[in-house]
């Protein structure tokens, strides 16, 4: 049956809610040690890591590293779609320093609560936190010079509605870069659906075309994406318990492994 956007915002709130509860990043230590994104040691570069206490980046739910791709610089106004527990919200607030400013915005109160106190235990000042729907951003128009996001539009039900309030806030010649799961191959959707719901923990990955094809639609430009495939023995993990769902020996397994990617997304609103 298929489920309305409010019943999928209630089942991803409720999913991350457990998760930060529980202290577990991404899908958590309940999925036998197969976590269904990379830890945080190597999702980021050694110096960025270094940026911030040992204590404060150890809860991650991403797949990927939005920061070094949105090439932050001192005095900008950054915006995180998706902000969690703030890991990047605090990488992004170290970058541009005390003259610019971060806005993180989750719709998980209890990410929002652990977020904010984590931010005041590091002394960060030019952070703020608000709850809210990417689709509703509370941000007001022209006012963001860079938004970043990492593994979470693909868990909107309105992804148009996202790119669309992204583009409304960002200023002209704004940058997106965002990491995100997107699914690409000639394979079953019953593949594409368990592989995207082990890879983003709930399912809604969409084709990276159709990615691309709805930033274009709501008037972003320059629109560049690299996939950065997961390691070949993780999928074979991931797929192990799939053999119930469909019969995997008529399907290519080099298929398979690319068929589900983190991908590097770039774009921009034009000036």
């Amino acid at each position: 049956m298929t489920q309305t956007p409010d019943q999928i915002h209630e089942v991803v709130r409720e999913h991350y809610a457990e998760r930060i509860k529980s202290n577990a990043s991404c899908c958590g230590p309940s999925d036998s040690g197969s976590s269904c994104c990379s830890s945080e040691s190597s999702l980021y570069p050694a110096d960025l890591l270094a940026t911030l206490p040992d204590s404060e980046s150890t809860v991650s739910y991403g797949c990927g590293d939005p920061i070094t791709l949105a090439a932050l610089q001192p005095g900008q106004t950054v915006l995180d779609l998706g902000s969690g527990a703030g890991l990047d919200c605090f990488f992004a607030a170290k970058k541009v320093g005390d003259t610019g400013h971060v806005i993180g915005v989750d719709m998980t109160p209890e990410m929002i609560e652990r977020a904010q106190s984590s931010a005041k235990r590091l002394n960060l000042s030019n952070v703020e936190f608000r709850q809210g729907y990417l689709e509703e951003l509370p941000v007001e128009a022209n006012t963001v010079d860079v938004i970043i996001s990492n593994c979470v539009i693909n868990l909107s039900p309105d992804k148009s509605g996202v790119f669309a309030e992204a583009f409304r806030v960002l200023k002209p010649g704004g940058k997106l870069a965002v990491s995100d799961i997107v699914t690409d191959g000639p394979l079953p959707d019953e593949i594409k659906k368990s592989l995207s719901a082990w890879a983003g923990c709930v399912a809604g990955a969409v084709e990276a075309g159709e990615y691309t094809g709805m930033m274009k639609s709501v008037g972003f430009t320059d629109i560049s994406i690299v996939p950065v495939y997961f390691d070949q023995k993780t999928i074979d993990d991931a797929i192990g318990d799939m053999k119930d769902v469909i019969e995997l020996n008529t399907i290519s397994r080099e298929d398979v492994y690319k068929a589900v990617y983190s991908a590097k997304i770039t774009a921009y609103k034009p000036s």
